[in-house]
């Protein structure tokens, strides 16, 4: 399927691996030149080369730590009128309520909620000018289901999620969309250190945390990026115009609701 935004240039935040490089690899299959972010150069360079050769189009690696005002702007320096952004940040750690002090709040709210909002802010005016864009957040599927252990990466990434709710609808008669993608389990490094988080905890072994955490979704198994990343295109996507504040959902049905 054509997505129809060949030709365009995307800003892709965290994208040396997970979900992230899901992302940039379908946006790239669409045709999309993409201006790759993370903080380690190394592995951000490999990943680039990688996705630059497989898709034909140009790729822009970028090691910047967004998170910080610097790093911002080394980024928007290399693209500063995107067509597309998608934010993404690795969540805090895991931890419990009575642990987390000021340093703790601040590195989280920095992380999954200013930056994102941060980079918004910067790329919209020049969307509104050119009367398109689109923006993804991928957030959490905790921000729709609470983890107790996620209440750092929760708490910040509903703040963002408020913040999309709004302004997604003042900016959408420009033709400009704001949507978050809630991500449930997948197959990813950050998946893969709470897993064996888990397994510490029960006193179990990593493999059978795993074997735990399939059989507990109904599909019985966790997410790839290849899916996620399709779905960020999608939203990406000419044809995704009329899908504005949205929280999309993929975590493989784990959340059990009638309405979604």
């Amino acid at each position: 399927m054509d997505l129809g935004i060949k030709g365009k240039t995307a800003i892709v935040c965290g994208g040396s691996k997970g979900l992230g490089r899901g992302s940039a690899e379908k946006l790239a299959e669409a045709g999309v030149d993409i201006v790759l972010a993370a903080r380690t150069q190394g592995p951000l360079e490999e990943t680039a080369g990688k996705i630059a050769e497989k898709y034909g189009i140009k790729v822009t690696p970028v090691a910047a730590d967004v998170t910080t005002p610097e790093g911002r702007a080394k980024l928007l320096e290399a693209a500063p009128a995107p067509d597309i952004l998608v934010n993404n940040a690795g969540g805090p750690p895991p931890g419990m309520w009575h642990e987390w002090g000021e340093d703790q709040w601040q590195a989280a709210i920095r992380a999954n909620m200013l930056s994102p909002i941060h980079l918004m802010t910067a790329v919209l005016p020049g969307m509104i000018e050119r009367r398109w864009g689109r923006i993804v957040n991928i957030t959490s599927g905790s921000v729709k289901s609470p983890i107790a252990a996620l209440g750092l990466s929760g708490a910040a990434r509903s703040g963002l999620t408020g913040f999309v709710a709004g302004t997604s609808r003042q900016v959408a008669q420009y033709g400009v969309t704001i949507n978050n993608l809630l991500p449930g389990q997948h197959d990813t490094d950050r998946i893969e250190s709470l897993i064996k988080n888990t397994a510490g905890s029960k006193g179990i072994s990593v493999e059978e945390a795993r074997a735990e955490a399939h059989a507990a979704n109904p599909t019985g198994r966790f997410g790839t990026t290849e899916e996620f990343g399709a779905a960020c295109a999608f939203l990406c996507s000419a044809y995704a115009g009329y899908i504005v504040g949205q929280n999309l959902l993929l975590d493989g049905g784990a959340f059990n609701s009638t309405l979604g």
